[in-house]
């Protein structure tokens, strides 16, 4: 072999160190992509057998459009949000200092998502069945969620190269804030995403149901995201909420004055007549920035303190008692309404409980967040339960359901299951990161954190000592037993020989 050959193969060998190998995952989703317009020209979307006036045909529902609906939902509801939240840096204190750490699921997890992804994708123009309107906001969405998603995995495939030298890190800070910022659109994104899915399914929201349809799935899911916020702040937010210096009645209170701001000049469409629902919904406006403003101003006390107050609660209590006095046609939709009102009614009340007598003005039950009490949740699932009820009171949703045989109580119920899943699902992923963020093999023993074998050591030790004392013992004794156990329990979590030797001497 001459020199030049030789150059070249060693040449060529270090090259190959820069150039990264493609995992069998990775391949599988690129051929998948390769095969998507194949499922794309397959589709039957042309509508040629939707009735004149109709957005979908009078077909059922077939077997590939249900596994299309329950896949991305599964994919998009709950796996991708899971892969988010197992991708969040968390601090890990490590003595001396602060590590940052991933789950090592993060990266598995969203690529079996993404295949997943394209999968129902493509199966949702390989149905039968029940055609569509091709001009139908579910299928518009879908072009450019699924261009986020491609947009997500190469940054992805990207930061996991750990490429640093050169320009590449000067730019790698920057796509890993482009990253992190589209993988948490993600969860809202799927959420309106399967809000169009719904709402095309039944051909739902056209014409001139188009604006009401749209201000209850706005406020809805307003009233779920609220929900959620309050959840993340009541378990895991406490700590961020202090280091603030605001309450959370100062937040709550400037997005209902921002709101009202917003409803006072676009619930009536000025130059028109003003009917009933135009003035409810406008004067409603007003008190949200009314009352959001007078919220703020007493969210902070005389020496410039944070400071809890009623303002919330009672604005929620008010806009439930006005919502509860809408005029219905629709037996079902004066019950749904009602329990609608009524459920948000008891968000308000319940909010006002929970900061003046259970919480006593007080962030929190404890100074670490770490204790909840069980009525802090109530106020918190029936704005779930709003946000459903809400959702699901749509004019075109209130006839089917009355022209269904289903009674309104029936549905009201399913629609309060519904909310309890959400909450659910959303409590276990603020778990997940938790655990992730505060491992639970440390346990915090007189301050100080100890490992899990350090723990059992303990128990064990106490197991033991407890089992030499018996009922013949004086109360006395029993008293210096129990001495000795804590001191002992104070030398690195168990007793060391030196100790136990002290301990039997003065026991004699």
């Amino acid at each position: 072999m001459t020199f030049a050959t030789q150059a070249g193969s060693i040449g060529s060998l270090s090259l190959l160190r820069y150039v990264p190998r493609i995992s069998p995952s990775i391949a599988r989703i690129t051929v998948a992509a390769a095969l998507l317009p194949m499922a794309l020209s397959h589709g039957n979307h042309g509508g040629d057998n939707i009735p004149e006036g109709s957005t979908i045909s009078l077909d059922p529902i077939d077997t590939t459009l249900w596994i299309h609906i329950f896949l991305q939902t599964f994919t998009f509801g709950i796996l991708f949000p899971l892969g988010m939240v197992l991708g969040r840096r968390a601090g890990a204190d490590n003595g001396a200092h602060t590590q940052i750490v991933k789950s090592r699921w993060h990266v598995p997890l969203q690529v079996g998502s993404t295949v997943l992804a394209l999968l129902g994708y493509a199966l949702g123009h390989l149905h039968k069945g029940r055609e569509f309107n091709p001009e139908n906001a579910h299928a518009k969405a879908a072009t450019p969620l699924f261009f986020l998603l491609v947009a997500q995995i190469v940054l992805g495939v990207y930061l996991k190269l750990h490429l640093e030298r050169g320009i590449h890190g000067r730019i790698r800070p920057f796509i890993r804030i482009l990253h992190s910022v589209n993988g948490k659109a993600f969860p809202l994104l799927s959420w309106v995403q399967m809000l169009f899915g719904g709402i095309t399914l039944l051909g739902f929201c056209q014409g001139e149901h188009l604006g009401q349809c749209a201000a209850h799935f706005i406020m809805g899911s307003a009233f779920i995201a609220y929900g959620v916020l309050l959840t993340i702040v009541l378990l895991v937010g406490q700590v961020w909420l202090r280091r603030t210096g605001r309450s959370q009645e100062f937040f709550d209170s400037a997005v209902i004055a921002a709101w009202g701001c917003v409803n006072t000049f676009t619930e009536h469409r000025w130059g028109t007549e003003w009917v009933k629902n135009d003035w409810q919904h406008t004067t409603m406006g007003i008190i949200w920035w009314s009352a959001g403003l007078a919220g703020v101003w007493l969210s902070k006390g005389r020496d410039g303190t944070p400071k809890r107050n009623f303002v919330p609660g009672f604005v929620i209590f008010i806009t439930g008692w006005a919502m509860s006095a809408h005029p219905q046609e629709l037996m079902t939709s004066a019950m749904t309404h009602a329990a609608f009102g009524y459920t948000l009614m008891a968000v308000g009340v319940t909010r006002i409980i929970e900061i003046s007598f259970v919480l006593r003005d007080k962030a929190g039950v404890s100074e670490d967040g770490a204790q909840i009490n069980s009525f802090q949740y109530v106020p918190v699932f029936l704005l779930y339960a709003s946000g459903f009820l809400f959702m699901g009171a749509t004019e075109e949703q209130m006839a089917f359901i009355a022209g269904s045989g289903m009674d309104a109580v029936a549905y009201i119920l399913i629609m309060y299951s519904l909310a309890f899943l959400v909450f659910l699902v959303v409590m276990m992923f603020i778990n997940v990161y938790d655990r992730a963020a505060n491992p639970s093999s440390m346990i915090t023993f007189n301050g100080h954190a100890r490992s899990g074998d350090e723990v059992q050591v303990q128990d064990s030790s106490e197991f033991e000592l407890d089992g030499l004392m018996t009922d013949d013992e004086d109360d006395d004794k029993a008293a210096s037993r129990k001495l000795l156990k804590n001191e002992g329990s104070q030398q690195n979590g168990f007793a060391s020989p030196s100790a136990i030797a002290r301990n039997d001497e003065r026991l004699a």
